[in-house]
């Protein structure tokens, strides 16, 4: 008969060795995905919403004026410019859907009353998004009452959030500009 010795000591050999092995280092967890925040909810009166964050600010452009809102370094979330030659006001809302999307009306609210606009899809050069684009004559009377608004004017656009946005004097300076 063989001793048992031999078979139990290499046996135990095998697992004091196997302990001192190295364990691997336990892998991270993977990143949660990223949590999309649901749009606030808006309550019936428009004036009532939060003015979204950024600021106005104005620039000569070749062939007229432009004034955009956002936040700095970001792609502008409304634009009005304006085309001296044609005296027309191009309003461009950044868009959250696809081009197919953004067919119909874009509705200005002020506080002088609102106003609907047919709109199309567009491109802003240098933007990866689509924008809603109404283009109207400087003449409309919607752009004194967006001058004028209270405060802020609100824009809501097929393919788009509604946006609440003050009414500065980068949009009356534009306007002017395509007046002139």
């Amino acid at each position: 008969m063989r001793p048992i010795l031999p078979f139990a000591s290499s046996s135990l050999l095998l697992l004091m060795v196997a302990a001192c092995a190295p364990t691997p280092a336990p892998q991270p967890a993977p990143p949660p995905p990223p949590v999309t925040a649901p749009a606030p909810r808006l309550s019936a009166n428009w004036q009532e919403w939060p003015v979204a964050p950024g600021d106005w600010s104005y620039r000569r452009v070749d062939g007229g004026s432009l004034a955009s809102y956002g936040a700095p370094g970001a792609a502008a979330q409304l634009t009005i410019r304006c085309e001296t030659a044609s005296h027309s006001l191009t309003v461009s809302r950044a868009a959250s859907g696809a081009p197919e999307q953004i067919v119909g009306q874009m509705t200005v609210h002020t506080s002088y009353g609102d106003a609907q606009w047919p709109v199309m899809a567009g491109q802003m050069p240098g933007a990866a998004t689509p924008y809603a684009v109404a283009t109207r004559a400087a003449i409309d009377t919607t752009f004194d009452r967006i001058a004028f608004s209270r405060g802020r004017f609100v824009i809501e656009a097929p393919g788009t959030r509604p946006i609440s946005i003050p009414a500065w004097a980068e949009v009356s300076r534009v306007i002017e500009d395509c007046r002139g």
